[in-house]
């Protein structure tokens, strides 16, 4: 069994920082922090749009991008560390085209949407951000471009 979180705060950060993963402490501003937060976002929309009534394999894919992004946030942490490989965003474009190939064409931008559609949009947009957030990063730890590729 995992280890049992017995609270949610340490008052370590109250100085302004917060601790990665290798025991470093790094400004809470930082923008491997910033990303930090930008795909803990992204994950938490995710796990909204996991409440909405949608398709089993929308589901399933939703729940892989989720690990990945568990992934993505143990990378931030631990500078240096790699978790993600290439072929994980390889898949989900496959999966994407599948989906995409039942759609018919569209004809014209509808703002009309169902819930779980918009959420999807607010979604995507805080995925460009952390794309944007990870290309951002130089403290001297290379990220890794499967990760930016989310």
């Amino acid at each position: 069994m995992g280890k049992r979180l017995s609270k949610i705060y340490t008052r370590t950060g109250d100085d302004g920082t917060t601790g990665l993963g290798d025991g470093n402490r790094i400004s809470k501003t930082a923008p491997r922090v910033e990303a930090m937060g930008d795909v803990d976002e992204l994950n938490s929309l995710i796990g909204l749009m996991l409440t909405e009534s949608v398709p089993e394999q929308v589901r399933q894919s939703l729940l892989g991008v989720q690990h990945g992004l568990f992934d993505v946030g143990g990378e931030l942490s631990l500078p240096g560390y790699t978790l993600m490989s290439p072929d994980r965003a390889s898949a989900l474009e496959v999966i994407l085209d599948e989906l995409n190939e039942a759609l018919a064409p569209s004809k014209s931008l509808s703002f009309r949407v169902a819930r779980a559609a918009a959420l999807c949009h607010v979604a995507r947009s805080v995925c460009r951000r952390a794309e944007r957030r990870l290309c951002s990063i130089d403290d001297g730890h290379e990220v890794n471009a499967a990760s930016v590729n989310i």
